[in-house]
């Protein structure tokens, strides 16, 4: 019977100590903050390369749609890889492909052969964020869990807080070029400490013969094909576009299809056997409202200085890396301390409620907001980054089994892309809807013959006449015009907070259903006055 449960549960996850613990620590930094740096700047970056390009708008976004859909394809089964054949061998040969890659796309103009680099720049990409993690797991002491996760989690928030400011200076100062040149130098570099850090671990020939090459394919083309018709729906209007349907539709069959070959394959890879755990469904729920909480520091503060304020990435940016990613360096510290003596979920609780003050305070922006308006919400995301990844992820492996690391990071991967390109997607689909309907009441306001419209008209039309009487009147049109769009605009913006605030509301709900951990590694060991009251309670404290 136990055999049966192992086979239905995926394969047993082993590895040996790294002979250099530092080394694979520091390829755990390279490799993930190269991954999500090298996503954002290509998001943030997008409209330079498509002057650069010369592409067009549909271009350029099927560009951004192909380089992020094929990490999100190859990512969940890049643990089942390095389980099989090794760290070295899943992240030695594919660092340098990459840096090769990223050196040759800046000189192509051919756009096809643009796309088709960009998807294997892509898959490639997605291997070093899930593989580094697979480090921690198999080949570091379990002393060097905690911190080595710690990078692993920070790397999101800062990555997302100093993207715009790299992409400014790269773009200002050195060229658009190191956008992708950054992987040469980077890439290369985690591979050797990859090499000096993990240890040379044969190839698992009994896992290979029993491989579930259909799961894999499944899992990753139908979470790849619904972010594609997300990410796609609000350019090419949802429901109306044929392609989109396409996409939502054949993604969902093959998800469908890759839980009945789970359920019938004699070694299946990722058996949704390992979910049954209520700590670790609510566990993967929480992480999903993290990364749609979190959108507003991602996207509506930045989003809101570009789109009202005028303000390019380099400029926005300074706000994000003063007062969002150089707080982490004492912040990630401090929470560490916080896991180590307390429970995880006082710690969610924290991060939550930070999130949840910094998008109330959201709601009350006016078109009148600077740059230096939104520090406070800035330091506040910043507070709820460093509380809440880390011990969100802490609290799935105290409950998980770490034998089965390999088939529960399929599922950490989907949750970690695709949760956060789809809350992405599906935000600027909510600003834009918002926008519109907005659009359309501020503008059942402005009657034809109001007094105030007529005033205002009146008012712009005298401004302009200097300048010509002849286009005076269709100048002051356009202008009262583009204030009722900079307040729709401003509007949806506070809408976008709002529901961020009920996204971390709603968070905080969860939590609440979550049960302690059982005893293990990650068990908070309790000090002070703490370690008192449970010895005269007569508990054991380690």
């Amino acid at each position: 019977m136990a055999e049966n449960d192992d086979a239905d549960r995926g394969p047993l996850s082993r590895g040996s100590v790294a002979p250099q613990p530092l080394f694979a620590v520091a390829a755990v930094l390279l490799g993930s903050f190269l991954a999500n740096f090298d996503s954002r700047l290509t998001t943030v970056g997008l409209p330079d390369l498509r002057g650069a390009f010369s592409l067009s708008f549909d271009e350029g976004a099927w560009l951004s749609t192909a380089g992020i859909g094929s990490q999100i394809f190859i990512a969940p089964a890049v643990a089942w890889l390095a389980t099989v054949f090794g760290l070295r061998r899943v992240l030695g040969i594919p660092s340098l492909a990459y840096a090769l890659i990223s050196l040759v796309i800046p000189f192509v103009h051919d756009y096809p052969t643009l796309l088709t680099l960009s998807v294997v720049h892509g898959l490639l990409l997605g291997t070093f964020v899930p593989a580094t993690l697979m480090i921690v797991f198999r080949n570091l002491p379990i002393r060097w869990w905690l911190p080595a996760i710690s990078i692993y989690s920070i790397r999101v928030g800062f990555a997302l807080d100093t993207s715009s400011s790299l992409v400014g200076f790269y773009v200002e100062h050195l060229g658009w070029q190191w956008l992708y040149w950054q992987g040469v130098v980077i890439a290369p570099l985690m591979g050797l400490m990859v090499y000096l850090g993990t240890p040379n671990e044969p190839v698992n020939r009994a896992l290979l013969r029993e491989a579930d090459w259909g799961g894999m394919l499944l899992l990753g083309a139908g979470v790849a094909m619904i972010y594609a018709g997300l990410d796609q729906g609000n350019r090419l209007d949802w429901l109306g576009s044929g392609t989109v349907m396409a996409l939502l539709a054949g993604g969902a069959a093959l998800l469908a299809a890759f839980l009945i070959n789970e359920s019938l394959v004699r070694q299946p890879w990722a058996h949704v056997n390992v979910l049954f755990s209520r700590n670790i469904g609510l566990g993967l729920v929480l992480i999903l409202l993290y990364t749609l909480t979190s959108l507003s520091n991602a996207s509506l503060v930045p989003n809101f200085l570009a789109t009202i304020t005028q303000l390019r990435p380099e400029q926005s940016g300074m706000l994000l890396l003063t007062y969002g990613a150089l707080p982490m360096f004492v912040l990630v510290p401090f929470s560490i301390w916080l896991l180590r003596h307390f429970d995880p979920r006082t710690a969610v609780i924290a991060g939550f409620a930070c999130f949840a003050a910094a998008n109330l305070w959201g709601t009350q922006l006016t078109h009148d907001w600077a740059r230096e308006d939104f520090i406070g919400i800035v330091l506040l995301q910043a507070i709820g980054q460093a509380l809440t990844l880390l011990p969100l992820i802490i609290t799935l492996l105290s409950n998980s089994d770490p034998s089965r690391a390999t088939s529960f990071a399929a599922y950490i991967q989907i949750m970690r892309l695709g949760g956060a390109e789809i809350g992405v997607a599906l935000m600027g689909t909510w600003l834009r809807v918002r926008e519109q309907v907005h659009s359309f009441y501020l503008g059942q306001n402005l009657g034809v013959g109001d007094l105030d419209v007529v005033g205002i008209l009146k008012q712009l039309t005298d401004q302009f006449a200097a300048h010509g009487t002849g286009s005076a009147q269709a100048r002051a049109v356009g202008t009262l015009a583009g204030f009722v769009q900079r307040e729709a605009n401003v509007l949806a913006y506070i809408d976008g907070f709002w529901l961020c605030f009920w996204l971390a509301v709603a968070a905080l709900g969860v939590i609440a259903l979550i049960t302690r951990a059982p005893p293990g590694p990650f068990t908070p060991a309790p000090f002070g006055f703490a370690k008192t009251v449970l010895r005269k309670c007569g508990m054991q404290v380690t």
